[in-house]
């Protein structure tokens, strides 16, 4: 099952998708209204409570920025500010030289988890969603300890559309992920390539914190970012988790 968090009519909703008359993609509330995508407003699909980033956990990615693999897991916390919906709007600011998408695998715990073994964690997940967790480069004071400037931006992790049920992707350890900038593909792999795969990543985890219901963990993306600028939109699918989408902003529409 697929559901979503919409805001629509001055309230917030439960949604499923819902194919309309016309052919075009929709969304079914739960009080059986249905609306076009593109008439709602799309909220992070569950309200989460500590917000888990890990950071050089593919292989890959790590050899890109000329970095070994680590022995355990580079966490980091993110605040709940920084996630944003489907279609919401990501702002560049201005002087930026390098600023960068990362699509991700979003793990969303369903269950308390402590001291969970690798064998019992995904018994503790609720389901998964797509992230686009943006990074700006200029601001990294070392590639280890990514700083609250890169990784906390108000709006600058995207997440969603859906919430898919844990029971509909019986192995997150080998699903597709792609990223579109205006339609080209630029960044393409497969969750196959993690260093710490997700049941071990909620085993290191769970040995020294206790993971909460609502708690979301972010997972790592793959090689291939490159630089957005104003204007552009950028799309992150991953196999049977839908595709988000995103656009980039300058200063002016916040008033600065």
């Amino acid at each position: 099952m697929k559901t979503a968090r919409v805001a629509c009519t001055g309230a917030i909703h439960a949604a499923q998708p819902q194919q309309l008359p016309d052919g075009r993609a929709g969304v079914l509330l739960t009080d059986g209204r249905t609306f076009a995508e593109d008439a709602v407003v799309w909220l992070p699909p569950v309200e989460a409570r500590t917000i888990i980033a890990l950071g050089l956990n593919y292989a890959e990615r790590a050899k890109e920025l000329a970095f070994s693999a680590q022995d355990e897991p580079l966490v980091f916390l993110k605040g709940p500010g920084t996630l944003l919906g489907h279609r919401g709007v990501t702002r560049r600011p201005a002087g930026v030289k390098f600023m960068h998408y990362e699509c991700e695998l979003a793990v969303v715990i369903g269950q308390t988890a402590r001291g969970v073994t690798r064998t019992a964690a995904l018994e503790h997940v609720a389901g998964y969603c797509i992230a686009n967790d943006y990074a700006i480069r200029d601001y990294l004071e070392n590639w280890y300890r990514p700083n609250f400037r890169v990784k906390n931006r108000d709006g600058a992790t995207v997440l969603g559309p859906w919430l898919v049920d844990a029971s509909d992707i019986p192995d997150p350890g080998n699903l597709e992920l792609r990223t579109y900038v205006n339609g080209k593909l630029t960044q393409q792999g497969n969750t196959r390539g993690m260093i710490a795969d997700v049941p071990r990543l909620i085993e290191y985890l769970s040995s020294f914190m206790t993971l909460s219901a609502g708690d979301v963990i972010l997972t790592g993306t793959p090689e291939g970012v490159t630089n957005v600028e104003i204007g552009d939109e950028v799309a992150c699918e991953i196999a049977g988790l839908g595709r988000l989408y995103n656009t980039i902003v300058g200063d002016s529409l916040y008033g600065r």
